[in-house]
């Protein structure tokens, strides 16, 4: 299972808000594609498309969808919302990863 703390929820909430998107329709999709200075990057993206095969969860009142592919490397990860000094925006904790990058927006598995 892929978890979403309160304070990353509520920060998705605001967004699909500030966007006018219909909260009802609207997933929030994460995964993962190659890439990065580690490997793999973290994808999130608010969509209105679902897959069959998308796992599901809601979370906070937000529905989190992921593919079986990027399933297999995100079990267990926790999104976390930061909103600090040096700067902001969405946090990855996953238990997976054998490596990470400086700046945490990639990882190895």
């Amino acid at each position: 299972m892929i978890e979403l703390t309160e304070r990353a929820a509520g920060e998705v909430k605001t967004i699909i808000k500030d966007q006018e998107l219909d909260a009802e329709k609207t997933f929030l999709r994460v995964g993962v594609k190659g890439g990065g200075c580690s490997g793999f990057s973290y994808t999130l993206d608010l969509t209105e498309s679902r897959n069959e095969s998308d796992e599901e969860w809601d979370l906070h009142g937000v529905k989190v969808i992921c593919d079986p592919k990027s399933h297999i490397y995100l079990e267990g990860v926790s999104v976390d919302f930061k909103d600090e000094v040096m700067g902001r925006g969405f946090v990855f904790n996953n238990p997976n990863a054998t490596g990470t990058c400086g700046c945490g927006s990639s990882f190895s598995a």
